[in-house]
């Protein structure tokens, strides 16, 4: 059987413009016009393949960025999303519904903790949040109502890995669908490939890459996208996180070198997680053999992208977290943001921004302290100069004692 190389699938995309440009052409159109009312009464029935009908159903660029993810991904079919809450949260609202129950990871995205904990329950959804390392513990939490178990590849901020093959086990053993948010591991993993049922990603990170887009996109069969997208009782129809054909246009050109990025943010992370450990911090950094799924990630992901761009520094407490983003920041180290894929370092201390929806003593529980700062690694090119300007930083502040050599 042929490996499957996300990569090569990108790279063998071809859409050419309605003029001959090497870029396809954008569909600057909310609305389309028809030759005749028969094909527009098919088009609403989704009968008429190749013909558009409203932008928030579907337009000609959105399509072509449909057709990359899943061809990426290694799913028969996508669907873009305005953000990537956008498409987290219509993928699990096709799913679930009245009394239904979902088993999540208890560690990922603030946003999606919220909608889980504090939204879905509104519509009778509700969430057991288990630790996604723990196999037994999440077939454990499985009832006769749930539906979805829910995780992301490696989890925000703790990085924390989940088992996909074994999640399809589980999943399939008790007829519920896996969801996997990828976004933190483009193309070093494919998710669906591993088992997975449906992945989704926020495209505003890796994918795009520049921090100038918000989208997300849920790649999965074609019978579930073509649900989503029913006139009737698709979610993503009916509650219109639509993206803006300009918006995909962008992404798409970004898509293309996503493969060169990836390996850059790999290989910078990589250096600066066993340059820090062996200094002394307490660095989380999947590459490293100190972190718990090192093995099980290894054995995931695509080699030739490495372990991601992510890793976490706990500087011990918050006000010292502070002290050192702001002078890495001044010093051109980075930036003190939330978000991460960027050619820029970009730095937070999750516990009060990107995780701030989750209550206090369960980030004490899960163990997301108040001196722990995600970084997202940059496209730096002299990796090693990085590290001597971050490891003075970090002198400076007292995050580490100062060396005399």
């Amino acid at each position: 059987m042929e490996q499957f190389k996300p990569a090569d699938r990108i790279q063998d995309l071809q859409y050419f413009g309605e003029f001959g440009g090497v870029n396809p052409s954008i569909s600057d159109s909310s609305t389309y016009t028809f030759l005749s009312a028969k094909t527009m009464f098919d088009t609403f029935e989704g009968n008429a393949e190749g013909c558009y009908l409203y932008s928030r159903h579907s337009s000609p660029s959105n399509l072509y960025l449909d057709q990359a993810l899943a061809a990426m991904e290694g799913t028969e079919a996508a669907n873009v999303a305005a953000s990537g809450m956008g498409a987290i949260t219509c993928t699990l609202l096709q799913i679930c519904g009245q009394n239904d129950h979902i088993v999540s990871s208890r560690t990922i995205y603030g946003g999606t903790y919220a909608f889980l904990k504090n939204f879905a329950p509104k519509m009778g959804i509700t969430t057991s949040f288990v630790d996604i390392t723990k196999l037994d513990l999440v077939e454990a939490a499985i009832t006769p109502q749930t539906k979805v178990l829910y995780c992301e590849t490696v989890s925000n901020p703790l990085l924390e890995v989940a088992d996909i093959a074994g999640l399809s086990k589980i999943a399939k053993k008790h007829g519920l669908l896996l969801v996997v948010d990828n976004t933190f591991s483009p193309l070093s993993v494919a998710p669906a490939v591993l088992g997975a049922d449906i992945v989704c990603h926020s495209l505003t990170k890796y994918i795009n890459g520049s921090s100038d887009t918000v989208g997300g996109v849920t790649c999965a069969s074609r019978a579930f996208i073509d649900s989503m997208k029913s006139v009737n009782t698709g979610a993503s129809m009916l509650l219109g996180p639509t993206m803006d054909s300009l918006r995909s246009a962008s992404v798409m050109k970004n898509l293309r070198t996503l493969h060169i990025r990836m390996k850059q943010h790999s290989h910078n992370a990589l250096y600066l997680a066993t340059k820090f450990e062996a200094d002394g911090l307490k660095v989380v950094y999947p590459g490293l053999a100190s972190h718990p799924s090192h093995k099980l990630y290894a054995s995931m992901i695509n080699p030739e992208y490495g372990f991601g761009g992510m890793m976490t520094i706990d500087a011990g407490s918050l006000d010292k977290a502070n002290e050192l983003m702001e002078l890495m920041q001044l010093r051109n180290l980075g930036y003190l943001a939330v978000s991460l894929g960027f050619y820029k370092t970009l730095f937070s201390a999750p516990g009060t921004s990107t995780s701030s929806e989750i209550p206090l003593e369960e980030q004490q529980g899960m163990g997301l302290s108040d001196g722990l700062i995600r970084f997202s690694i940059g496209l730096d090119n002299d990796i090693a100069r990085t590290y001597c300007e971050m490891k003075k930083c970090m002198e400076e502040v007292g995050v580490l004692e100062k060396s005399f050599a």
